[in-house]
């Protein structure tokens, strides 16, 4: 029942290893974190690569699919799939959450690290996790593939050099908008990186149908009707990257006039299922000391994990994002977004947004546990555009009440269409996407 694999020696302790992997930046999280705790608890979309990363580190797996669940609802010991050579994956945890109990026991009476990694693309119900985990398991979040992992981004500009104040250069990458779009369309996910974008973009689609259908129920037990669960998808597409709230998203499932809307509380239920299958995420709104009388909004901003989810919910392919910019500029934040969440985790910082009563905004704020911030503004490219975000960054700087929150290290504008990464003349660097890395 174990269904260990046979040993395959990929250089770092583990020996399931897939031929062909290939390396993501929570690697280096995975093996401090093997080295510090008992158990890692990888938790991430559905196809973003946890698997193959949880086998990049195993020693031995056991795939806890429903043969094995069943046979755990037989009676089974649960304790029984636990004697893999460590560290043990143990894949899809959430399918049969009688492991966890006795996999912490097993943590604590064999009083060493690295013993368990265990995957899994749902977030379970609190009761099942609650207090059990700590001082045990240390959790990883996965994301589908940055542009630097795909390969598409050559990493010149290093979001943790920012960080410490680091100089922006780098030379002309080269690519145009064109191209960041297409990778858009196509996304993050390591089994369709060189589809052709059309086909990716069919795959996302079933992806979503297949979320729709069964796990957002499955999520936490409470049916739901997978037809008003893909309207509200549709919803969240159009809205992406905005400070939607629930009453506009129920409001919007009504758009079309044959369907009545949902209503604020099942848009929530929705969501927050939606949020523990890691296909929803929030960014929140930064809270920051002003001295001016402006006072900063704290209405989160609303992503899907991947771009590709969004143009594939509406059909969109690169000639219609080009036809319209408005939106294909929101698509392109969702894709920083993404790249910049796995860039912040390594970096220990996380990712909120401003915006305030003046109306001033700032798409991004990367901000390290120690303090120290980034400030991000997103734009497809352009000079006048450029200058409109530089204004923005340089403005936010005056609204600071210095005495209560410290300067930014560096302001920095990302950009869709290529060239160069440089610095302007007050200070506000600028870099295309296809330079950002880790």
């Amino acid at each position: 029942m174990s269904a260990i694999l046979g040993s395959v020696d990929n250089g770092s302790g583990g020996c399931v290893s897939p031929e062909g992997y290939l390396p993501r930046v929570v690697d280096d999280e995975m093996s401090r974190a093997l080295r510090t705790m008992p158990a890692v608890l990888v938790e991430g979309p559905r196809a973003c690569g946890k698997t193959w990363t949880g086998r990049r580190f195993a020693s031995s797996a056991v795939f806890l699919d429903d043969r094995v669940r069943a046979a755990l609802s037989a009676g089974m010991d649960p304790a029984s799939v636990l004697n893999g050579t460590p560290p043990l994956l143990l894949d899809e945890w959430q399918l049969a959450p009688g492991v966890w109990n006795p996999m912490r026991r097993a943590c604590d009476a064999r009083g060493l690290k690295g013993q368990f990694i265990l995957t899994g693309s749902a977030d379970p119900p609190d009761d099942i996790t609650r207090h059990s985990g700590a001082g045990r398991v240390m959790r990883i979040r996965m994301r589908p593939m940055s542009l630097y992992e795909s390969g598409e981004s050559d990493g010149g500009v290093s979001l943790g050099a920012l960080l410490e104040g680091g100089e922006c250069a780098a030379a002309d990458c080269g690519s145009a908008l064109g191209d960041v779009l297409e990778s858009a369309c196509r996304g993050g996910w390591p089994q369709w990186r060189d589809a052709d974008p059309g086909i990716a973009g069919d795959a996302a689609r079933s992806y979503l149908d297949e979320i729709s259908r069964t796990d957002v129920s499955r999520v936490d037990g409470i049916g739901r009707d997978p037809v008003r669960v893909g309207r509200l998808l549709l919803s969240v597409a159009r809205n992406v990257a905005t400070e939607v709230r629930h009453t506009t998203l129920a409001a919007d499932t009504a758009a079309e006039a044959q369907h009545a809307g949902l209503e604020r509380r099942t848009v929530a239920s929705y969501l927050a299922a939606l949020t523990r299958l890691f296909v929803v995420e929030e960014v929140p709104a930064w809270r920051p000391h002003l001295a001016s009388r402006a006072q900063a909004r704290r209405t989160p901003k609303l992503y899907l994990a991947d771009p590709s989810l969004s143009t594939a919910m509406l059909g969109a392919d690169v000639d219609a994002l080009m036809r319209d910019l408005k939106f294909a500029g929101r698509l392109f934040e969702s894709m920083a977004v993404r790249d910049l969440q796995v860039y912040a985790q390594l970096n220990r910082c996380s990712l909120s947004h401003y915006r305030d009563s003046g109306n001033l905004e700032v798409d991004l704020i990367v901000e390290h546990r120690d303090g120290r911030w980034v400030a991000i503004e997103v734009k497809l490219g352009g000079a006048d555009s450029i200058d409109e975000a530089a204004r923005s960054l340089l403005r936010l700087q005056t609204k600071l009440d210095r005495r209560k929150t410290r300067a930014p290290v560096k302001l920095v504008v990302v950009t869709a269409s290529g060239g160069y990464a440089y610095e302007r003349p007050d200070g506000v660097a600028v870099t295309p996407i296809t330079h950002l890395g880790p």
